[in-house]
């Protein structure tokens, strides 16, 4: 591999370092998103967050500090069952722990620190080019809600959303797919300083999985290169909000040629949503990869 001393491309230091995939699950109910956060004005424990939980938790496993590069920062309440991240760790200390070329260990000995709502489910080397945020081809979410009068099924109720209205399904999907492709989505997502609002979404479907035990029950599966802060509980509530009659799908399509957040425009409950896949190319165009992402990333017009 591209990090191993035997690599005369590599000086030293990068040699004697080794990056980590992970392989993440979690319940985000009681998290406050993934981003590692400062203690509150007048607090003196940090909130609880994903990243704060695992860089604490494997900086004491390997004595020594690591820092995660996460594919998708999810928000407070967010699940996910395919989130990964990668960290770059002395080799040093990895021998000290007896975990060099055995990464698997820390899966172990990750479960005994870790709380219930919170697993690694993997840990595998990864190449030098390997990044997890920007070598992403895409990102899979899906959203799960219900518009039974009587709510979620009591054991679903922190991955599914409750949606007051009855909805048609046909304009939903209309919806959906007309807010597929290459877009500015500045309509749909919270600002940030500096970043391009530009994403392309492969796909947007919606389907009725209702049983007998989860009656009027919908999930939507999304799949983009990347998605901005709120964007995908903003596509949800606006294809919720045609199908249960308070817009139309020609409102919709408008908001593609927003150049800012419409405020009509509301957020799903963070609780339907689970983060369940992100992709990657091949090994030998993860490098190449991570240059495209970062030159869409500077793009302001879409072409």
């Amino acid at each position: 591999m591209k990090h191993q001393a035997s690599n005369p491309g590599l000086d030293e230091e990068q040699a004697g370092i080794v990056r980590l995939r992970l392989d993440i699950a979690y319940d985000g109910t009681r998290f406050h998103g993934w981003a590692r956060q400062a203690a509150a004005p007048g607090e003196e424990t940090p909130v609880r967050t994903v990243q704060g939980e695992l860089e604490d938790a494997l900086s004491l496993i390997l004595r020594h500090p690591v820092e995660l590069t996460v594919a998708g920062r999810t928000d407070a309440g967010v699940h996910a069952t395919g989130q990964v991240a990668h960290a770059d760790v002395p080799k040093h200390a990895l021998d000290q722990r007896s975990i060099v070329g055995e990464p698997e260990k820390l899966t172990r000995r990750l479960a005994r620190l870790l709380e219930p709502d919170l697993r690694v489910t993997a840990v595998t080397e990864a190449p030098r080019d390997f990044d997890a945020r920007f070598s992403a081809l895409t990102r899979t979410y899906r959203y799960r809600v219900t518009t039974n009068t009587a709510g979620p099924n009591p054991l679903r109720r922190t991955d599914t959303a409750a949606w007051t209205k009855k909805i048609d399904l046909h304009a939903v999907q209309e919806t959906a797919t007309a807010l597929v492709g290459l877009n500015d989505y500045a309509a749909f997502c919270k600002p940030r300083p500096h970043a391009t609002t530009i994403r392309d979404i492969h796909s947007f479907t919606w389907a009725d999985v209702s049983t007998p035990e989860e009656p009027e029950l919908y999930e939507a599966t999304i799949t983009a290169d990347a998605f901005c802060w709120h964007m995908v509980r903003a596509l949800v509530a606006t294809c919720l909000d045609v199908g249960s009659g308070a817009r139309d799908v020609s409102w919709a399509k408008t908001l593609l040629a927003a150049h800012e957040r419409d405020p009509l425009v509301k957020l799903a409950p963070a609780n339907g949503l689970t983060l369940i896949r992100v992709d990657y190319p091949e090994a030998a165009q993860l490098g190449e990869r991570v240059l495209v992402t970062r030159d869409r990333r500077k793009a302001k017009d879409v072409e």
